[in-house]
């Protein structure tokens, strides 16, 4: 049921039919993000997500608004390090009427400067609002210190200096740069057929465009990561994250490492949460995550405690991270139960349209492959006792980990 095309423009098309629903869900997803932006543009990315919104030579943005719920759809956009998504879901009639508007915004963004300049207030509360987040902050302070220097360890957002000095003519530029065929994803999920769709799209198409994205900078010459990063802020608990660099998106070893990563604190049968929350009260909340990049990665450990147990919570994660590595892998009860919830999870996570959407668009855009649900599965399954140790090898032996802490350390850095 999934099919896939590229166009002689270099538009990807990859659609799933799912005749049970009458719903579609359309995504326009681009291969850029903010490790794409140069230094003094940190937050392009972002910018653009908001402004496409704001409208087109043809639309105003309350006109926009309007079409889509009128309809009783709904519609959003999304910017990561790599990717930049922009996303509708209406009633599967309104296929037509829901590529019009997004092919509208994505191509032909009006970009005028009173837009710009009220999106860009907009944006400097939202950089705000995340400052004074500090179980947001923290996630963003580990990864600048995890990667110094480099692009992938900038806030997506930006910072209050590049955005309050952006042009409005270089966001316009970057947008040529970036927003052209060759560069986007076209996914599409729901009661379509996929040659029809094809049709459509290739109807809206813009001209040919001169523009090629700049090759991003690699990672694996970039500095060592930062042993530790603080942010004083008078708080009633202290927000840590304790991790390492990991796997890229494409490695072999990624399954069996989201299965090591669901062990770890991936639920309330994980050992951290056992430990941390369960056995020793030490936390409300604790759990670990992985990001996966072009060619890196990291693992992580986040743990919100009272800032006089910050030195007992690290040694715990600590404790529980040697212990992986002095046992050379996990239990095989625990391997069984985390593949059993990957993979009944996932089941789960795909009933509607626009999860489906999501996961063909962003395996598209970044594998290049979209493996049916049932052979995801089995690579969950395949994963052996002898994989999660060489992840373990990899990952988490080496040692090099990076501690982010936002909270009251007065000047008294935790131990570690």
């Amino acid at each position: 049921m999934i099919r896939r095309t590229r166009l002689d423009s270099g538009l990807r098309v990859v659609t799933e039919r799912l005749t049970a629903l009458r719903s579609v869900a359309i995504g326009f997803w681009i291969g850029t993000g903010s490790r794409d932006e140069p230094e003094n543009l940190a937050g392009a990315s972002h910018f653009l997500e908001h402004l496409l919104f704001k409208g087109t030579a043809t639309r105003r943005a309350v006109e926009i608004a309007e079409a889509v719920e009128s309809v009783g759809g709904d519609m959003n956009a999304a910017t990561g390090q790599e990717v930049t998504q922009f996303y509708v879901r209406m009633p599967d009639r309104y296929l037509d009427h829901a590529l019009d508007i997004l092919g509208d915004i994505v191509w032909s963004p009006a970009l005028r400067t009173d837009d710009v300049e009220s999106e860009r207030h907009v944006i400097l509360e939202e950089i705000r609002m995340r400052d004074d987040t500090p179980d947001d902050l923290v996630h963003d302070v580990f990864a600048e210190a995890l990667f110094p220097d480099h692009p992938l360890g900038r806030e997506v957002a930006g910072t209050l200096e590049t955005i309050s000095a952006m042009p409005r003519d270089a966001i316009a530029e970057y947008h040529g740069a970036h927003y052209h065929p060759e560069n986007i994803v076209v996914a599409v999920a729901g009661n379509v057929e996929h040659d029809d769709v094809l049709a459509k799209v290739s109807a809206k198409l813009p001209a040919p465009s001169v523009h090629h994205r700049a090759p991003r900078v690699d990672s694996v010459g970039a500095r060592d990561p930062e042993p530790a990063a603080f942010v004083e802020r008078p708080l009633e608990q202290a927000h840590l994250v304790l991790g390492m660099r990991a796997l890229p998106r494409d490695d072999p070893d990624r399954y069996a490492l989201t299965v090591l990563d669901q062990v770890l604190g991936g639920g309330m049968s994980s050992r951290l949460f056992q430990e941390v929350r369960e056995q020793r009260g030490l936390a409300y909340s604790v759990f670990s995550y992985r990001s996966a990049f072009e060619e890196t990665g990291s693992l992580a450990v986040y743990c919100g405690t009272s800032p006089g147990r910050v030195d007992e919570v690290l040694d715990v994660v600590d404790h529980e991270l040697d212990r992986l590595v002095a046992d050379r892998g996990v239990d095989d009860h625990e391997l069984e139960r985390a593949k059993g919830h990957l993979a009944g999870s996932l089941a789960l996570s795909l009933e509607s349209s626009s999860s489906r959407m999501h996961r063909i668009g962003r395996a598209e855009l970044t594998l290049g492959e979209v493996p049916d649900i049932d052979e995801v599965v089995a690579r969950v399954e395949a994963v052996s006792p002898d994989d999660v140790a060489r992840v373990i090898e990899r990952v988490i032996a080496p040692g090099r980990r990076t501690l982010a802490v936002v909270g009251p350390v007065n000047g008294e850095r935790p131990r570690h």
